[in-house]
């Protein structure tokens, strides 16, 4: 059984347009290295340009893997240049009772 994840991903300045790009190849290469399912992520922005994704993991066992895994290794470190991660709660639109984000379509 897989594990959803929900994600917030703030942008360094200037670099909107390279996190999109890079959410756009995120799950593709998690499949590919059999850590994701084929659920298809869901990906929204926040009115500050946080972007918020959904995915869903493989198993516990491989986000534990992910870890050690040399393909996520280089993917998360450009996500690093190109953004920071926020907790869902710093989001204005997490602070009500329903949480609405503007679509993005990948």
């Amino acid at each position: 059984m897989g594990s959803l994840v929900i994600v917030a991903y703030r942008p360094h300045p200037g670099a909107e347009a390279q996190l999109l790009e890079l959410v756009k190849d995120h799950a593709p290469i998690l499949r590919r290295e059999g850590l994701a399912t084929d659920f298809t992520p869901v990906v929204m922005r926040a009115a500050d340009g946080t972007l918020v994704e959904i995915f869903e993991w493989q198993s516990a066992e491989a986000i534990a893997s992910a870890h050690e895994n040399a393909a996520v290794q280089v993917l998360w470190e450009r996500f690093g240049a190109v953004c920071g991660y926020a907790p869902l709660a710093s989001l204005e639109e997490c602070k009500g009772l329903f949480a609405t984000f503007k679509p993005v379509t990948l």
